[in-house]
């Protein structure tokens, strides 16, 4: 077992992270900005070091900071959290280079499936059904017009080494789609330094439901169920549950046989998630895979009370899977919000600043993670999730009850938050029948703009 791990990363990830480390007896490392000094993850961790400047490429994306960082403090691992290094193959290898365990899979694994292409290439060879679209890398204007014609339109255009909806643009039409083409690359460029796009077949009012699951170095593997993350704004999930309302017991089982069979046929190592769209005849489409842990695993570790940030540790420090297929069961129901400094009226605008006073709920089933409390300032050069609040419930519908309690319980003054917006959506009479798709939250906004116009 490892005897210090650092933690490459900020906010409540890292205190989660660091959490799990104390209940396994590991010492913790802490790295901030300057920015994050008065952090509250500095507090919790045995030494806390500062790795640069506020902006995240001279701190949090600085592998020579804190692979120095590492090495002064005798650091056996580091975990990467998720988001900044969390998915970066290089970050990977100089890990293991330097004699320091990435907890976390290979990077080849992290390659791969970070290659949106041969990521899907890969998938359909086990046995897993993908959406419709181009064969490789889209390049040119007659590529794109070519494969739209044989894929038929609407298409969506997708950044080969995407995620978070970077890179990504919807057409119904040829010329949309030309011009959508340099938008996007130039967009996939700036953001993942690779300009190369891809094209699918856009499905319409999809469910985004993808599968928890996890491997050891011995081949044994085993899936966790679903969660639902169909509530997103502009591809960022804002509300997440499990079970999802529109997966049955049969269906559950096939995505996750599938799941697991995907991921050993890379000889995956860690905790991951293999996402998909489910279309509204319920037939179900690889869409990527997060070689990471998930903003969103704490719904599972709910129901299924299985801790997935030590099951991490616990893999990468070389043990088996003490879990069966079999044995792993899940009990009642989940629902996360995100609470994010942010102003719904303003269309989202960020609003980083002093927290004056802070107050987040409590109660039986009710779970917070996060790093904010009365006096904290949320700096301007991160993303905006400041808390996480998990509601448990023995159904759906008393998740949902002790949720909308939870909201209102929420005071972070005189900052603005989403978390007044996540009570509203969870009322919603759509949400609420289970019927959402990806596409929901588009219909909730314009909804809400009319009630406010009138």
């Amino acid at each position: 077992m490892f005897s210090k791990i650092l933690i490459a990363n900020r906010g409540e990830i890292a205190i989660r992270v660091i959490r799990a480390c104390r209940e396994l007896g590991i010492k913790t490392v802490a790295v901030y900005s300057e920015a994050d000094k008065n952090s509250l993850h500095l507090e919790f961790s045995d030494e806390a070091i500062c790795i640069g400047k506020a902006p995240s490429s001279e701190s949090y994306l600085n592998i020579s900071s804190i692979i120095s960082a590492a090495e002064i403090t005798d650091s056996d691992a580091i975990h990467p959290g998720y988001g900044f290094l969390a998915e970066n193959p290089y970050f990977a290898e100089v890990c293991e280079s330097c004699g320091i365990k990435f907890i976390g899979p290979t990077a080849e694994n992290i390659r791969l499936m970070g290659d949106k292409i041969r990521a899907k290439e890969t998938m359909q060879k086990a046995g897993i059904p993908l959406i419709p679209g181009s064969k490789g890398g889209i390049k040119s204007k007659e590529d794109v017009l070519t494969s739209a014609k044989k894929i038929g339109y609407p298409v969506i255009l997708k950044a080969k080494a995407g995620g978070g909806g970077k890179g990504m643009r919807i057409c119904h039409s040829d010329v949309r789609l030309v011009s959508a083409l340099l938008t996007a690359q130039a967009e996939a460029e700036a953001a993942f330094g690779d300009s190369e796009v891809y094209m699918e077949k856009f499905i319409d009012k999809p469910r985004h439901i993808e599968i928890q699951v996890a491997a050891d170095n011995f081949g044994n593997v085993v899936y966790f169920g679903e969660r639902d993350c169909s509530i997103q704004r502009r591809h960022q999930k804002i509300i997440e549950e499990t079970p999802s309302p529109a997966v049955d017991a049969r269906l559950r089982k096939k995505l996750g046989e599938l799941t697991a069979k995907g991921v050993k046929s890379i000889n995956y190592r860690g905790v991951g998630t293999v996402e998909f769209l489910l279309s509204e005849r319920n037939v179900f489409y690889f869409m990527e895979m997060n070689t990471r842990i998930q903003v969103e695993h704490p719904i599972t570790e709910e129901v299924t009370g299985v801790d997935l940030v030590k099951l991490q540790i616990l893999i990468a420090a070389g043990e088996k899977l003490n879990l069966k297929q079999d044995n792993i069961q899940s009990k009642g129901a989940a629902i996360e919000c995100r609470v994010n400094a942010e102003d719904p009226e303003n269309n989202f605008l960020p609003c980083p600043g002093n927290i004056e006073f802070c107050y987040l709920p409590g109660g039986k089933d009710i779970r917070v993670d996060t790093h904010i409390y009365s006096g904290y300032h949320i700096p301007p050069y991160y993303d905006s999730l400041i808390a996480k609040i998990i509601a448990k419930g023995n159904s759906r519908q008393e998740a949902l009850t002790k949720m909308e309690r939870a909201l209102d319980e929420v005071r972070i003054e005189p900052i603005k938050t989403t978390a007044s917006f996540c009570k509203r959506v969870i009322a919603d009479a759509e949400f609420r029948s289970g019927t959402y798709n990806t596409g929901f939250l588009n219909k909730f906004l314009a909804k809400e703009e009319e009630w406010t116009e009138t």
